[in-house]
Parts: structure tokens; sequence; C-alpha cells
């Protein structure tokens, strides 16, 4: 079964660059290959990676439903599980040492339940074919609450530097002990931190019941990518929120 880290967050913290980092990660330690899940229905994990999305799985689904009203036919005596199983294996985009699958938007506002099950079902069976997962989750906490996130290795938790965010990772901490989700390692992190911030948010952190909380520096590099419109990932390796991230990594020893 893979080893799979999963980011959580409200909107705007920069979970998606923080994802892409820890891919960025997983490929300079030689931890191969990694399947990316972009499970946010505003999908841009795909960005940051550099990879371009030609279907996600909620378009498939879309059009398989639409074919069934439609009285379309399926090749090869295909039932309609077997047939959607095969399109999201198609809808898998390769690329060197990591593969990107995007979940989109299953359904018309309002209905996420066949979101949750599609989400929670592929990324189980594409995970035992993969050693590492890195999931990037829809902002918010509902994902947890539907339980569409679970059997994680790491859930790393993410806030900007706003005492909104704080609060909103410590809600996220509480919830995964309520839910008693398979959570084996969680950790909170303020992400585009000055230093002039750090004392007064781990105040905050600390007097909200919220320990270990970590810092990631504000990073030229990455507003340069946002702004130039290039792959997160392509950051160097010593960009400071990449060296940072890396050695919190790295002091996980739970990762193989």
């Amino acid at each position: 079964m893979a080893f799979t880290i999963a980011f959580a967050g409200k909107g705007g913290t920069g979970k998606t660059s923080l994802a892409a980092l820890t891919i960025k990660y997983l490929l300079s330690k030689g931890r191969i290959p990694v399947l990316a899940v972009d499970a946010d229905s505003n999908a841009c994990l795909n960005e940051a990676l550099g990879l371009e999305v030609h279907t996600t799985v909620g378009r498939l689904r879309e059009e398989s439903l639409d074919s069934v009203r439609g009285g379309g036919s399926r090749p090869g005596g295909m039932s309609m599980e077997q047939l959607f199983d095969y399109q999201v294996q198609q809808a898998i985009i390769e690329s060197k040492g990591v593969d990107l699958i995007v979940m989109g938007r299953p359904e018309g506002p309002g209905c996420y339940c066949a979101a949750n099950n599609i989400i929670r079902k592929y990324t189980d069976l594409l995970s035992e074919k993969y050693p590492y997962v890195v999931i990037d989750n829809e902002a918010g906490m509902e994902h947890l609450s539907r339980r569409t996130t679970h059997a994680v290795d790491v859930l790393i938790m993410v806030s900007d530097a706003t005492v909104k965010g704080i609060m909103t990772i410590k809600r996220i901490k509480d919830l995964v002990e309520e839910l008693d989700l398979e959570v084996h390692h969680s950790i909170a992190i303020a992400n585009r931190v000055t230093t002039d911030q750090e004392i007064k948010l781990l105040s905050k952190a600390e007097s909200c019941g919220l320990s270990g909380l970590y810092f990631i520096p504000e990073d030229v590099n990455i507003a340069e990518c946002d702004i130039e419109g290039r792959p997160v990932i392509t950051v160097p390796e010593d960009s400071p929120s990449f060296v940072k991230l890396a050695s919190l990594l790295d002091s996980i020893t739970t990762i193989p």
C-alpha cells in the first residue's frame, strides 16, 4: 500500500504549492513513482506540476451517464462500471517520476455524494500501484467530515499568516480526532510567513491548544512562478520554501 501524504486547509493558503514542492522533494530523493491526486474541484495542481489535463474523472463520469441516458452502446459488452474503470485508467496523466489524476467536479452544484465515493474508490485502487501518493484536497474541512480523506500516513494542515488560518487548522486537527480518522501523523504549517510574524502566530497557536506549529517562509521564487505562469515544481532546490519543507519532511522518520 502506498505511503500517502495529504494536504488540508482553508483556501488561499498555498496548499497546492506545498503539495507540488512535496512531490519535488520525493522526486529529488528518488522516491518514485508518485501518484499526484488533485481532489479539489477547483483543479490547479497540474499547473503547479507543469502538466496538461486532457480530462477529469468528473467529466468522464458525466459523459458515461449521458451515454447511458442516450442509450449508447458499451464496447465489448463491458458493464458501466468496467467501462468507467477503464476510462479512469486512461485519464491518468503520465510524466517522468510522477503521474497525475484530476478528480474535477463530477456533478452539478450541491451534490457531492458520488464525488466522495469516486475520490475514495480510485485513490484506493490506484494507490496499490504506487509507493507514494500526494493528495491535494479541496479547501475547508468537508472532505474530512465526508471521510474523503482517510488512511493517511501524513496529514499536512496548512494555514496562511493569519489567526483565522491558525484557527482553521486547529478545527481540522480536532475533527480528525473526533472522527477517529486513520491519520498516522499530522503536521500544522503556517505558510508564507515572515520572521516578524512567527512569534505572534506561535503564541496564538499555543493559546488555542495547537502545539508544534511549523513555518514555511515567504519565498520570492514561488511568487515569481505565479506571476510568470511557471510551474512551482521548477523552483530551485535552494529556494527558502523548498529548503524548509524538505527539512521538515526529512524529520518525518516514517517516510520509507
